[in-house]
């Protein structure tokens, strides 16, 4: 089938007859689906492009109805559905509009190859597919339209130049009179009869072309004629040669009208007026007459850190004519926008519309860019020409990169004039930046991130854009600046506090004159206040960071303002339906600060980047709503842990640690403000629902340092019904190794509260943990008896971890066949359940009694296994514990270096995570390697030190305090056999996860 849209739409069939289609509605939808033909087209656009600005109500199911109807005539098969729209199968050269363009192309390319006979025929060929006005059943694709008229009348011009090259002059003095007549302001046309004229022998009817239009130029413009007008008259002047033909005419063929001349083309039955006034652009001119680049200043500072983006806009600028830069204030959209603009081949105009304050105002900033004048009319005569309408004449045709820069408060009004522009000149591209995209037809949309960033600890960091800009801009106010070992720490911090915005980052170095390093890494706190100083010939929004972020600030309307303030109560951003209820506003206004890019969407989360969070908790501040907003942040933390604290031991405990690894500041956040504001109750709800998580993650110090801060605000209080909380509160800051009176003082206080028969309703993960901080009972037959009653009863959880208690009592009390029966039974309800942590558990205690009959092969299998699944759980001290295990059963079996490799690995993360007693265990396994390989002294240092942080108040430590005090006795002895300390030191007892039990 052929498909005709270019005058009423048409298709025919293989025998080249119509193919009855329908209604109207029908005929725009082929039109439409044809104007893109193979290629998926939206279902929104088109609606857009059948019903208008006003669509009917159920216009999806008129759209599908639309569709079915369209199948019927066509086949079913010719229109096929795809989740994002609707695609017409046909070859482009099928349809008459993908053929004129696709000839269009081969003539004009025929014309620069010096073949303008070729390209005579092409553009011929291509002008006759056109029957009337374009896509004229579908009224609502004006701009689409308008694109297609404007390449009729471009092509009319390139086949009019092929012919003048070929010598018809005479012919074409006509045609083009009726052309410039419709399109009184296309220089190119004006210029094409200038030559004709003057190779008719009429020089002087050329030379008046040439008046005619410059003043109609000058009165309608305001504007001087252009470089293909201003050397057309300058060649007429001289009698050019160049006037003539190019390539003579073949014999017979005739020439200026002559014997055999060529009859004159008929003109095209294209549009009556396509596409208006025409600005045509040669040699790298503007439309005042000037080349180069207008408003492209030359930059003072290096350009860092961003040779990729940089790549990317490049590559965007190939691909679309509409690119917009979208980001926060202070990312450097400008800067970026500025270098590409700069590397791009033909001419560009840059047009700055901050200082624009109104939407009219976008047009007339564009014309002042360019250098079109205001045009001296008389105003007796005619009114002034729409600023839009100037535009198009004076770009039209033109090959030009238009930089439209900062149109964030004039969104609206600059997507309406790019889009104009672009429908109205083919050869013009767009390249926009904001805080927020265009939002229309054929954008291509990149947003510009803060520079990368270094993570806290990193060995070299000049590796990120961000240290390398400070770095740049440092050394431009204190000479000699370098980033060493000495300062590299507060240089990371100063980029990473500054969330990497190249503005930010570029006033802290500039505080360098003033300041030392040091000082400007300490006073970030109060960042609006150090980074108030910057350049005194920026716009006064770039010459503070409380500027900047003002300036966003203030283009929100009041619920994005609300939604704002409010959420900054979220410390690392949250999910929406957590901001909705939190904030009390729906998500869409979330969504709309996105598209702001106030916050930013990462990971299904809406974060707020830091500079912007602490402006936006300013002003919730102010709004005095602070407590009441922070105080639903905190519920909604509680229901949260509630919710996900049980599934923490199931077999979606995976997924779980996940969800509140995501919410992790958040829910630290939430306990410090409920222990700030006093409250007291929620504050140890919290904590208490977040000990599994914390310790599973292995997240010792700060959450001990959370329980203190809360203990220590509720003083000698107590809040009835609340003990296992209480509890929970007390145990989690024993858990971090420190010692005093008053810790021992309460963790007595909870022994009484919560005796021997006691089993946690409330915090279930408090029966792990009470005994290792409390101490095992006085009579082991006594416990034992307590878990063959109470196992019955049990959650399936409590049951396995009941098993595995008794398990350890069974081997103290020396029952090694029953410890293991109850060790299995425990591994198979925690597999039962698909818990690991509580695998990794049981794993543990049964590699521990292996190791202690001497099977030092099971126990690293078993030291393998638990390993495995601590680090599919990520659970650091696990890794750690199971790390010394296998060094112990490493070192059995000989191999001091893979033990050695072991306990330090163990000792590192213990360091980092605050496990003391785990650090002991590795560095009296690092000791005793030390001893194994001759070094006494290395081994006694490894040995004071692990005495030094085992904690001292830990039940469960108790066999490793042993562990060491022996090796060190045996290191004073002169016949010491160093084999036999390793090989006969007693495997740990029950430590950490395995004394947990006894209880």
């Amino acid at each position: 089938m052929r498909f005709q849209i270019l005058g009423p739409t048409n298709v025919l069939d293989e025998d080249g007859e119509q193919v009855p289609l329908g209604g109207p509605r029908v005929r725009a939808l082929l039109t439409l689906l044809a104007l893109h033909a193979g290629r998926i087209v939206g279902a929104e656009q088109l609606v857009d492009g059948m019903y208008g600005p006003r669509p009917p109500e159920g216009v999806a199911n008129a759209l599908q109805s639309q569709v079915s109807r369209l199948r019927r005539a066509l086949g079913r098969d010719l229109v096929e559905f795809h989740p994002a729209g609707y695609r017409l199968i046909a070859d482009p050269h099928d349809v008459d509009a993908r053929r004129f363009e696709l000839l269009t192309a081969e003539g004009r390319q025929a014309l620069a190859g010096g073949d303008p006979e070729r390209a005579a025929m092409l553009l011929r060929e291509a002008l006759e597919l056109w029957r009337g006005a374009p896509l004229a059943d579908a009224p609502h694709a004006g701009a689409a339209a308008a694109a297609l008229e404007e390449l009729w009348l471009a092509a009319t011009e390139d086949r009019v130049r092929a012919e003048l090259d070929l010598g018809r002059h005479r012919e074409l003095v006509g045609e083009l009179r009726q052309l410039t007549a419709a399109h009184p302001l296309r220089e190119r046309l004006r210029a094409q009869l200038m030559r004709a004229l003057y190779g008719s022998g009429r020089q002087a009817e050329a030379l008046t072309v040439y008046e005619e239009t410059r003043k109609l130029l000058d009165e309608e413009l305001g504007i001087e004629p252009g470089a293909d007008l201003a050397a057309a008259h300058l060649a007429v002047l001289r009698a050019d040669p160049s006037l003539g033909p190019t390539h003579p005419p073949a014999p017979g063929t005739g020439h200026l009208g002559g014997p055999g001349a060529a009859p004159s083309p008929a003109p095209s039955p294209g549009p009556a007026s396509a596409g208006g006034p025409y600005r045509q652009n040669a040699g790298g001119q503007d439309a005042g007459g000037r080349r180069g680049r207008q408003g492209l200043r030359a930059q003072l500072t290096s350009f860092v850190g961003r040779a990729e983006e940089l790549a990317q806009v490049g590559a965007r600028l190939q691909d679309s004519r509409l690119v917009t830069l979208i980001g926060p204030g202070g990312a450097g959209k400008t800067r970026l926008a500025i270098e590409a603009a700069g590397q791009e081949p033909g001419d560009v105009c840059f047009v700055p519309l901050a200082p624009v304050s109104d939407g009219d105002g976008v047009a007339q900033a564009v014309l002042a860019a360019i250098g079109v004048r205001d045009p001296l009319l008389n105003l007796h005569e005619r009114p002034a020409m729409d600023p839009t309408v100037r535009l198009v004449a004076a770009l039209a045709g033109r090959e030009l990169l238009l930089v439209l820069d900062n149109c964030e408060h004039l969104v609206a009004a600059t997507a309406e004039l790019a889009d104009h522009l672009l429908a109205a000149c083919p050869d013009l591209r767009v390249l926009v930046t904001g805080r927020e995209a265009l939002g229309i037809t054929g954008e291509s949309i990149l947003p510009v991130a803060p520079l990368r960033l270094p993570p806290a600890q990193t060995p070299d960091p000049l590796e990120y854009p961000a240290v390398r800009l400070f770095a740049d801009r440092a050394a431009a106010v204190r000479p000699g600046f370098a980033v060493d070992a000495g300062n590299a720490a507060h240089v990371v911090r100063i980029c990473r506090a500054l969330d990497g915005l190249p503005l930010a980052i570029e006033l802290a170095a500039a505080r360098l004159r003033t300041l030392s390093i040091a000082d400007v890494a300490a006073r970030l706190d109060d960042r609006f206040r150090l980074l108030a100083r910057g350049s005194r010939t920026a716009l006064p929004r770039h010459q503070t960071l409380h500027a900047v972020v003002a300036w966003s600030w203030d283009l929100l309307d009041d619920d994005e303002q609300v939604m704002a303030r409010r959420l900054s109560a979220f410390v690392a951003g949250a999910r929406p339906e957590a901001a909705e209820r939190v904030c009390g506003l729906p998500e869409e206004v979330l969504f709309s600060l996105a598209e702001k890019s106030l916050v930013e969407f990462v990971d299904g989360r809406f974060r707020m980047l830091e500079t912007i969070r602490a402006f936006c908790v300013e002003r919730l501040e102010e709004s005095g709503e602070g407590d009441t907003i922070r105080d639903a942040h905190a519920r909604y933390y509680l229901d949260l842990v509630l919710a996900a604290d049980p599934l923490l031991r199931t077999a979606a405990q995976m997924e779980w640690l996940a969800r509140l690894d995501e919410e992790s500041d958040d829910l630290d956040a939430a306990v410090r403000w409920a222990t700030e504001s006093g409250q007291f109750e929620l504050g140890m709800r919290l904590l208490a629902h977040s000990a599994c998580y914390w310790w599973m993650r292995g997240h010792r110090v700060s959450s001990a340092n959370l329980a203190a801060a809360l203990l220590a605000a509720l003083g000698e209080r107590r809040l009835p019904g609340l003990e296992e909380e209480y509890a929970m509160c007390v145990l989690v800051v024993a858990w971090a190794g420190g010692t005093d009176e008053l810790l021992r003082t309460r963790l007595e206080e909870v022994r009484r509260l919560l005796p021997l028969d006691y089993l946690p309703v409330r915090v279930e993960f408090m029966m792990m943990l009470l005994s290792m901080f409390t101490g095992p009972p006085a009579d082991f037959g006594a416990m034992e008896q307590f878990y063959m009653d109470a196992v019955a009863g049990l959650s399936p959880w409590k049951e396995a971890l009941a098993n595995c208690g008794h398990a350890f009592v069974l081997q103290l009390l020396g029952r090694t066949d029953e410890a293991l029966d109850r060790f299995e039974r425990s591994l198979a309800g925690f597999r039962a359940i698909g818990e690991r942590w509580g695998m990794v558990l049981v794993l543990s205690g049964l590699g521990a009694l292996r190791q202690l009959q001497g099977d030092y092969r099971s126990a690293l299998a078993l030291a393998d296994e638990a390993l495995t699944l601590a680090r599919e759980l990520g659970a650091v001290t696990e890794i750690a514990e199971g790390l010394c295990r296998r060094g112990d059963a490493r070192a059995s079996l000989d191999d001091v270096e893979g033990a050695r490799d072991d306990f330090a690995e163990a000792a590192e993360l213990s360091r980092r995570n605050g496990s003391m007693e785990t650090l002991a265990w590795a560095l009296l396994g690092l000791g005793l390697v030390e001893v194994e390989r001759g070094d006494h002294e290395a081994a006694r240092a490894l040995l004071v030190r692990a005495r030094e942080v085992c904690p001292d108040n830990w039940f469960s430590t108790e066999d490793t305090r042993a562990r060491i005090d022996a090796a060190m006795t045996q290191l004073t002895t002169p016949a010491t056999d160093a084999a036999g300390t390793q090989a006969g030191a007693p495997a740990r007892a029950p430590a950490a996860g395995e004394a947990v039990s006894e209880r």
